[in-house]
């Protein structure tokens, strides 16, 4: 039973931590709407998407007002279009017709501008990666991702070296936007089928045809609950993080069982990752500087990251049945501010960061790099996340910004969620000879499980 004290620590979490439901994420099977004829494939998929999602946002504002819980982003992801676009080509009509989806539903993003090539491609893969920056250009809303590894297949490196060049020409067809579009790609490793969040939601083949998957977010209440054992050792500092986590967690569920109820659909899950902003107060950085870190990124940074990410997955389990996603703490570095803090002062590097990914949800997020990266370097930097994910059996993924006309030092600006940040310095040294070996990084032992 709810009492008056969990209702006024509620109240309080809200109004002056920062407690938030990131995101209402609606995913949809497009299973059912491939056509050889790409015009009818995507009359097919703007119909469905509208017939599914035309109520999501009305129904996620009404869900606001009448708990008082704030829901931060209403979005759609979709079955990875490369599947869908494969018998009929022309990928790029399928982006459009997503976008005009995302604006009549009024969603703030529509991920699923996937492709799943982690063993090889498949008939029309290639094309569809190819189409990936002029996607990206013609689209605001519109959201794309590629997994290129897994545990179980190893790590495709010819999709590696294909998506360095498409991360750096994403960026520079949209230069006159702060590169906009390499925010809004992610490259996974074991990438999960249900994960709510964007830039990497796609909705998987062996989902229910359309089901409701909340992402919570409380970066500000752990902070906030950690000032109140100071002097706390670790076994302290855990267990306050996983009665937080519960707590967070319990909100996260019945917004998502409210939501799929009123929609008609199923329950997916809640995604327990503790997800930062640029708002003061907001950063998962600041909960790892609470524990004793001078600056973030500074020795124990890592320790401290996977005492984090560890509670927060033991609270959350506790209080839903359906915890699913990514489920732990991001470290996007352009959309934390104790992040941007830590990187302007040096303190914060990419290896660094890449040590943290070790722990962490995901890898390598929203960070600025030099204009002037070679490709080949952007897809070493992608094959480092995605070996750490593969040999650990973990989700990692890469979202650098490649900032056209900008070096090291400079500045990289979004603005809203997506926040900005310094330009990251990277490691001058070549890594081409490495890339263009090509061929597939075998799966490693622990693979063989069956």
């Amino acid at each position: 039973m709810i009492n008056r004290r969990d209702i006024l620590e509620t109240i309080h979490m809200i109004q002056d931590e920062n407690l938030d439901i990131r995101t209402i994420t609606m995913g949809i099977s497009l299973l059912d709407c491939c056509s050889q004829d790409p015009k009818e494939a995507c009359s097919k998929v703007y119909e469905k998407i509208m017939r599914k999602a035309e109520r999501l946002v009305p129904v996620g504002e009404e869900i606001e007002k009448e708990y008082g819980i704030p829901i931060v982003n209403k979005r759609v992801s979709v079955t990875p279009v490369s599947i869908i676009s494969a018998s009929c080509g022309d990928p790029v009509s399928f982006a459009v017709t997503l976008e005009k989806a995302a604006r009549e539903t009024g969603v703030n993003f529509i991920g699923g501008y996937s492709a799943l090539v982690q063993k090889g491609f498949a008939a029309g893969d290639e094309d569809f990666i190819k189409s990936i920056p002029e996607a990206l250009s013609l689209t605001e809303h519109v959201c794309s991702s590629v997994n290129i590894g897994s545990t179980k297949t190893g790590i495709n490196m010819d999709a590696v070296a294909m998506m360095g060049r498409t991360v750096k020409r994403t960026a520079e067809m949209t230069r006159d936007n702060n590169c906009i579009g390499a925010a809004k790609l992610v490259v996974f490793c074991n990438a999960p089928e249900d994960n709510p969040f964007m830039a990497g939601a796609f909705h998987g083949a062996g989902e229910p045809d359309c089901v409701i998957n909340v992402g919570v977010s409380g970066p500000g209440v752990v902070h906030s609950a950690l000032k109140k054992i100071p002097d706390g050792d670790f076994t302290d500092v855990s267990d306050m993080v996983k009665r937080t986590a519960f707590k967070i967690t319990r909100i996260g569920n019945l917004v998502a069982k409210e939501a799929a109820k009123r929609l008609g659909v199923s329950f997916g899950i809640v995604d327990l990752s503790l997800a930062p902003t640029p708002a003061v107060g907001d950063s998962v950085a600041y909960i790892l500087e609470e524990m004793g870190l001078e600056k973030c990124g500074t020795h124990g940074t890592t320790a401290a990251l996977a005492l984090l990410n560890d509670a927060v997955k033991k609270g959350g389990v506790m209080a839903s049945s359906r915890v699913g996603g990514l489920s732990g703490a991001f470290i996007p570095v352009t959309e934390d501010a104790g992040m941007i803090a830590a990187a302007e002062c040096g303190s914060l590097t990419i290896e660094k960061l890449e040590a943290m990914t070790s722990v962490c949800s995901v890898g390598l997020d929203m960070i600025a790099i030099p204009g002037d990266t070679p490709a080949e370097t952007i897809a070493a930097i992608i094959a480092d996340e995605a070996a750490i994910g593969m040999i650990n059996s973990k989700t990692t993924a890469v979202r650098l910004v490649p900032a056209i006309g900008k070096k090291e030092g400079d500045r990289l600006d979004f603005g809203g969620l997506l926040g900005g940040g310094p330009v990251m310095r990277i490691n001058p040294m070549s890594s081409r000879r490495f890339i263009e070996r090509g061929g597939r990084i075998p799966a490693p032992i622990q693979s063989l499980k069956n």
